[in-house]
């Protein structure tokens, strides 16, 4: 999203676009008065013209006292003082010339231009406003919504991972599997997407990494300012999956409930960095064909006595 502001002060004369309006680069959006600014080039070019004279002028003069020092007429210091002229001639025409372009510039930025293709947000100026460089809200905003790009955190942990499981940040980058995107009305978007950065730096303060994943967005469904959610899939293979609700955390380590000789043992697992919020993968500490207390093992103390539902009961 571009904010369009204007390079120059004045009242806007003409809003040559609608609000929400699709538009293409350099198309004309507003038109500021350009009176005083087309008065100002005049002005410039006139100067422009004048030095252009003036040179001409001492130019002239250098000649005729070139010829006359060479018949020792004149002095030595008679010719210096002619070129000096000419120089100084020179130098105002180049500063006129400089004006000129600049009082052209000025003007050309009364008609204010779209700098991208995009989609236009609201006006909040009308014809005859007064606007300037300094002004506290942009004539109007230009979104180039072709391609969207979703900008997410994970932990530094799960970046590690990343690295470890594809062997560098850059391979993971271009092998892991393409995100898609759970818009806010639960529904998934319709095209995937590619992770394609990954800040170098960690947020001291959260313990987090930024990471930007790119949609396209032919339909214009995106929009800028928007919120999703990012699904980044993982796939692994024999790993045993247990509900989050089944462990707790003590010194940032997980733990769960087994279920030995009827009494609940606690012991450590250890699971991947990598989750979809609410399930664990457990890499070590669970085989298959152990009990384990599956809901609510915050509450359960060790050594608490278990009693196994019937199936019956639990209908």
């Amino acid at each position: 999203t571009v904010e369009i502001r204007p390079q120059v002060s004045g009242t806007i004369t003409q809003i040559l676009i609608r609000e929400g309006e699709r538009v293409r680069k350099g198309q004309e959006l507003f038109v500021i008065d350009p009176v005083p600014y087309v008065a100002a080039l005049r002005t410039a070019q006139a100067n422009v013209e004048s030095a252009r004279t003036k040179l001409a002028t001492a130019e002239l003069e250098l000649e005729s006292i070139k010829q006359l020092f060479e018949e020792q007429i004149v002095s030595e210091y008679d010719l210096k003082k002619s070129e000096n002229t000419v120089a100084e001639a020179e130098a105002t025409l180049s500063q006129a010339r400089a004006q000129e372009l600049s009082a052209s510039n000025n003007l050309s930025y009364t008609r204010v231009k779209s700098p991208s293709d995009g989609q236009t947000g609201m006006i909040p100026y009308r014809v005859g406003a007064l606007v300037g460089s300094t002004i506290a809200e942009p004539l109007v905003t230009v979104s180039d919504d072709s391609e969207v790009h979703a900008y997410f955190s994970m932990t530094e942990n799960q970046i590690l991972e990343l690295a470890a499981r594809y062997g560098s940040m850059e391979g993971a980058l271009r092998q892991m599997p393409r995100p898609a995107l759970l818009l806010s009305n639960g529904q998934e978007y319709g095209a995937s997407g590619q992770v394609d950065a990954v800040s170098g730096t960690v947020d001291a303060a959260t313990g987090t990494v930024s990471v930007r994943a790119s949609f396209p967005n032919e339909g214009h469904l995106l929009r800028d300012g928007g919120s999703a959610t990012v699904l980044l899939p993982v796939r692994s293979s024999g790993v045993i999956v247990i509900p989050k609700s089944a462990t707790f955390e003590l010194q940032d380590r997980v733990y769960a409930y087994k279920v030995v000789d009827g009494k609940a043992v606690s012991f450590r697992i250890r699971v991947s960095p990598l989750d979809n919020g609410t399930e664990y993968l457990v890499e070590e500490g669970l085989e298959r064909g152990d009990e384990i207390i599956a809901e609510g093992a915050g509450l359960v103390r060790e050594g608490t006595a278990v009693r196994r539902a019937a199936q019956d009961e639990k209908q």
